[in-house]
């Protein structure tokens, strides 16, 4: 690239912001974590999220490692390692059975099996500058990927109308962390680094967008909702029958205290104690 090692501060500027806002998201679902601590259980959370934040932490170290001169890209990226570990040694922590070696085969499957191959075959099988190159096709391949998953929210957003699953701030954080890393991979003159992320700004722009579209519209509730809550009006309403026939004994015998308590006067007036509010009566012509 034409531009590429021209401006180092701006390099070091954009990557350092882009290590500033990488570790705002990077901290952002810790309350989710801590609600997780403070109840003792994942509440049907996922922890896909963070097996993929982990392989891709250790992905990109990887590449600047082979790649050198990027030790911004091997900071933050060893920041994300450690946070998605601590991530999911508390999900796995308090995980449901089921929910633990669902997370245990990812983290097998991800972190074992998909970067120890990527380590191994690139070790064995490429040498010097063409090691690099191979594995920062795979950062890319997968940054796209990782760029493209947030389609389904987007879909979701347009289908419901409602916003209430796409969190405005986690998305301008996106969006300026993929602004950042553009710019740096540019001045850098990475092609892997600065190509997803013009994808990620893409996404993030049109997030923002339909975020503010959205964001007053009323939700259209989705048919799956409406047959739940039919199929558990219809099981309601099973069970009703055994409730009416309870009420109906019930009358029966406030009927019969009812009676009891008629107190016929000089006057020809019935008293009537209600059993409701024991301090009032009524008067009724006998």
């Amino acid at each position: 690239m034409v531009i590429a090692g021209q401006f180092p501060h701006l390099t070091f500027a954009f990557g350092l912001m882009g290590n500033i806002v990488s570790f705002m998201v990077f901290v952002s679902p810790l309350p989710t974590f801590y609600k997780i601590y403070k109840k003792k259980s994942t509440e049907g959370f996922q922890s896909i999220p963070y097996v993929v934040g982990l392989f891709s932490a250790m992905l990109w170290i990887y590449y600047a490692l082979l790649k050198g001169n990027a030790m911004l890209l091997i900071t933050i990226n060893s920041v994300g390692i450690v946070v998605q570990t601590f991530y999911l040694a508390v999900y796995v922590f308090y995980a449901p059975k089921k929910a633990k070696m669902e997370s245990l085969k990812l983290i097998i499957l991800f972190i074992v099996i998909g970067f120890g191959l990527i380590v191994l075959l690139t070790q064995l099988l490429t040498k010097g500058a063409q090691r690099g190159v191979i594995v920062g096709w795979v950062c890319l391949v997968f940054a796209l990927c990782v760029f493209v998953a947030p389609l389904g929210v987007l879909r979701q957003v347009i289908k419901t109308k409602s916003v209430e699953y796409m969190p405005i701030l986690l998305s301008l954080a996106l969006t300026l962390s993929a602004v950042m890393w553009f710019f740096y991979g540019l001045f850098l003159g990475d092609l892997n680094i600065a190509i997803p992320n013009t994808l990620g700004f893409t996404f993030g722009i049109i997030q923002i967008i339909l975020y503010f579209v959205y964001k007053n519209k009323k939700p259209v509730i989705d048919d799956k909702v409406i047959d739940f809550k039919e199929k558990v009006s219809e099981m309601d309403e099973a069970s009703v029958p055994e409730v009416k026939d309870q009420h109906m004994v019930d009358m029966v015998k406030l009927n019969e205290l009812i009676r009891s308590e008629n107190v016929p006067n000089p006057h020809g007036v019935a008293v009537v104690r209600t059993p409701i509010v024991a301090n009032n009566t009524l008067e009724v012509p006998a």
